[in-house]
């Protein structure tokens, strides 16, 4: 058995003896340089010291000029008399002859100076005058040492900064600002999260599970010639679970997986991105096979050449570069799979893009009525439900909802239901809380006066009216005018989940959407600036119809959208000045054609418009049953239903 190392048992050597060391040395040179300024000198006053001076006490004067004080030095006789036996005690040392016993401080030295020289002389006294200066060295010694100190502290706080605040090792912090900031996932200490918590998604959830089982079973595939894909690129909207379901191949995969930011590779340093590319890389390949999962790619891998207008050498683009040569160059790393994730695909660089790099491009869609169903059957197990919840009728109320909206809304249900003392969460709860994420918080404390919440009534009632009468118009769920939010009244519709959507459907939306500004002008004969997202959004969708998807008999088959995302970086239109003037005058003949069947319809329904207002104005809030009591079944949904029956 080799022996244990006898160097091993030294005690480790820390910095902070040096630091011990230099203030001793600082103390010592002070002390032992000038021993009286650590005496205790005994304070006397510019009197006394003339009655000391008669009484022939005094052998010397040492006036200190810096300083404006003067150290007093007793004969040795005087040290016997009763008077001054107490300065021996005053001193941190004993005193001799040799060392001072009182100071004295004075005021204008000429005045002192003649006062003592005349007292001698009265007397004809032997005392010495004598005249110096003190300094300081410890004082001194600091003043000197301070602006070096402080220009190293504020090097070495650089210094730790930019290399990551001490995420470095034993090299030292400004030798590791090139390594790379993954974080390799321990399925151990983790907290794993599996496919079973992944609800929905199932198109993407097969994509990706085919990609764990690449790694786990590579030669079920490689047996018959076929190679293992590079990467696979997830994209989608904010908050669909792109990133969940990485964590989801992080608790599945059966391999060491690295997971970081696209962020993570910027530094104000020229190179450290490229160097950390390197970096990761190294330590997947070492550890193969392997996962690197980078999220929001677009971060770094956004199109060369774009909106570098100062033609100097970007550091993003070297860094994309390395990227892109690590993937797939002349040294292909084998047995590393690059996930990524983005919901800005349209600024990525193509040659990223490629197959060969990303050989998958996995899109995330938001979910539909079955898959929000699922979603909330997740996100219910953890809240304590006060009844069998319809999950059908909460995926219905939340139609648009992505992943990350439901679980707002399960979390927001079971805050609200302790909110008001509720010991378990109700079907109530769930929908104020969708109310609560799409108008806002409710202000009832909000002062409005009488006429402006009977102009809000009307708007509201409009709304409600016009949808109510239209056949391709949203459905209504209910209308309020408590404020919620920015919004001073709101009108909850379910909409259709069409895939594709016609003219006339666009058209009855639109019309819906100003029937509130309709309801001001027909009622009051004004009109006021509460339809502004209502303007807002039916703009929108008539510039859609002719600019985007063709539906305009003028402007023809055209489109003027770009999904490559060049335009947005372009200073001209795609148009001329004289299509500029015809889409112009296009999409305000639309949206005025749409405003007077809105108001014509309000004029023919106006006394049972003013009955759902004046109920709006005592209840605060109306639902679907009280259009159906004021206006009846709607027209055409018998058609409705007789079409899905057929």
């Amino acid at each position: 058995m080799a022996k244990d190392n006898p160097n091993n048992k030294r005690p480790r050597f820390s910095s902070y003896w040096i630091y011990a060391i230099i203030l001793f040395v600082i103390i010592g040179v002070n002390l032992f340089s000038g021993g009286s300024s650590w005496q205790k000198l005994t304070p006397t006053t510019p009197s006394e010291l003339q009655d000391f001076l008669k009484n022939g006490d005094i052998e010397k004067i040492l006036i200190i000029t810096n300083t404006r004080q003067a150290k007093v030095y007793l004969t040795k006789d005087a040290l016997a008399k009763e008077e001054h036996k107490n300065v021996d005690d005053n001193s941190l040392f004993p005193t001799t002859g040799s060392s001072p016993q009182y100071e004295v401080k004075f005021g204008d030295l000429q005045n002192f100076e003649n006062e003592i020289k005349k007292t001698i002389q009265d007397n004809n006294l032997q005392t010495v005058i004598g005249y110096d200066q003190e300094s300081n060295l410890l004082g001194d010694f600091i003043i000197t040492l301070l602006p070096f100190i402080l220009i190293i502290g504020i090097w070495i706080f650089l210094m730790r900064r930019m290399a990551g605040g001490g995420a470095g090792g034993a090299g030292g912090q400004i030798f590791n600002i090139g390594k790379s900031k993954a974080r390799l996932f321990d399925e151990k200490t983790e907290t794993k999260v599996t496919f079973k918590d992944v609800a929905g998604l199932e198109g993407a959830k097969e994509e990706v599970q085919e990609i764990v089982e690449f790694l786990k079973n590579p030669d079920k595939y490689t047996s018959l010639g076929g190679k293992i894909p590079k990467g696979a690129l997830l994209v989608g909207s904010p908050g669909t679970g792109k990133t969940l379901l990485a964590k989801a191949v992080a608790g599945e995969a059966k391999v060491p997986f690295f997971s970081l930011s696209g962020s993570d590779f910027v530094e104000m340093f020229v190179g450290v991105g490229a160097s950390r590319v390197r970096d990761l890389f190294k330590q997947a390949k070492d550890k193969s096979p392997a996962i690197i999962f980078i999220d929001e790619i677009d971060a770094i891998g956004r199109a060369r050449g774009k909106s570098n207008f100062t033609g100097s050498n970007d550091e993003r683009e070297n860094t994309l570069n390395q990227l892109l040569t690590e993937m797939d160059g002349f040294d292909t790393n084998t047995n590393v799979i690059v996930l990524a994730a983005t919901n800005r695909a349209d600024v990525l660089d193509k040659a990223l893009m490629r197959a060969g790099r990303f050989d998958r491009q996995i899109f995330v869609d938001l979910p539909d009525i079955r898959e929000r169903k699922e979603i909330f059957e997740v996100h219910l197990k953890p809240i304590k439900t006060s009844e069998a919840l319809d999950l059908e009728f909460l995926a219905k109320q939340t139609p648009g909802f992505s992943g990350a909206d439901i679980a707002n809304v399960c979390n927001e249900a079971a805050l609200i239901a302790a909110r008001n003392g509720k010991k378990a969460v109700d079907k109530q709860d769930f929908l104020d809380a969708v109310d609560r994420i799409i108008g806002g918080l409710e202000k009832k404390n909000k002062i409005i006066t009488p006429e402006e919440k009977k102009t809000i009534a009307f708007h509201e009632a409009g709304h409600a009216t016009v949808s109510w009468m239209l056949e391709h118009a949203a459905p209504l769920v209910k209308v309020t005018i408590v404020p919620r939010g920015q919004s001073l009244g709101a009108a909850w519709y379910l909409p259709e989940e069409r895939l594709i959507v016609r003219p006339e459907q666009m058209l009855d939306e639109m019309c819906a959407a100003l029937g509130g500004r309709a309801a001001e002008k027909v009622i009051f004969g004004k009109i006021s600036t509460g339809a502004l997202s209502d303007l807002e959004k039916v703009t929108k969708q008539a510039k859609a119809m002719v600019t985007i998807y063709g539906l305009n008999e003028k402007i023809g088959n055209l489109t003027y959208y770009d999904s490559s995302g060049q335009s947005e970086y372009g200073f001209t239109k795609p148009y001329s000045e004289e299509t500029a003037i015809v889409i112009d005058k296009e999409i305000s003949n639309i949206i005025e054609e749409q405003y007077i069947r809105a108001v014509k319809l309000l004029s023919e329904q106006k006394d049972k418009l003013t009955e759902l207002a004046e109920h709006l104005l005592e209840k605060e809030v109306i639902f679907k049953d009280d259009l159906e009591r004021i206006f009846g079944k709607r027209p055409f949904e018998k058609e409705e239903e007789e079409v899905v029956e057929k």
